[in-house]
């Protein structure tokens, strides 16, 4: 990632938390458009976390520029440029639904990774995830059969055991989501679920393949790098 971009993201959140002030760099860089803490403030802050909850769902190459590409302000106050392609022009990962969500386990490595040496605190990883496309046309039996959700899982699973090799406390996993619903903006035109709602049936919940794969991982059908036995 772009330093700048790690100047102005992730500490704005965790390092007042963790050292009692944000740090200098981004201090440097906003000047009064900060808040101050008192010495009390800093107190009470200073060394609070139990544990960090770590949301992730996908990631993108970062490169530095000067007037950002397109209207997005929180990317050109960062003088930052998002893309998915490698150099060559091959996509970072498989798309999901979503335009912003594509398949790169290894990110979530480095950012377990980056996090633990950065805090060195206990992770949860709160939310993890892809979603489906919505469709009226599909039969059910289609939308059940959803093999780049066990794809996607199996490889970020296993991204979390090589995490966990490489010295990360990460204390828990949680999937996103168990059901599928109501997605912000979108709506219920994306299922994330590993068990299919059937919205214009009575709510009937339909278990999808990654929901039979999941049980069998969590019942130790699975080895520890989340491979099939």
């Amino acid at each position: 990632m772009h330093a700048f971009a790690k100047i102005l993201f992730e500490p704005r959140y965790l390092h007042p938390l963790y050292f009692g002030d944000y740090p200098e760099s981004m201090r440097e860089r906003l000047g009064d458009q900060l808040p101050k803490f008192s010495e009390e403030d800093k107190k009470l802050l200073l060394n609070k976390l139990d544990f960090i909850g770590l949301n992730h769902y996908t990631s993108r190459f970062i490169s530095h520029v000067t007037e950002s590409a397109g209207g997005n302000y929180y990317y050109k106050v960062q003088e930052t440029k998002r893309t998915v392609e490698w150099e060559g022009g091959e996509t970072i990962g498989e798309k999901a639904a979503s335009e912003w969500l594509y398949v790169v386990p290894w990110g979530l490595r480095k950012v377990l990774n980056y996090v633990s040496q950065k805090y060195a605190t206990p992770i949860f990883v709160t939310e993890n995830g892809m979603d489906d496309e919505d469709s009226d046309d599909s039969p059910l039996h289609a939308m059940l059969d959803d093999k780049l959700r066990v794809r996607y899982f199996k490889g970020y699973l296993a991204s979390v055991a090589q995490a966990i090799k490489d010295g990360v406390d990460v204390r828990g996993y949680f999937a996103w989501s168990l059901l599928d619903n109501f997605e912000w903006a979108q709506g219920y035109t994306k299922r994330f679920g590993l068990v299919y709602v059937d919205y214009k049936n009575g709510l009937s919940r339909h278990p999808k393949s990654s929901a039979y794969w999941f049980s069998r991982f969590l019942k130790a059908g699975e080895n520890k790098n989340g491979k099939e036995e």
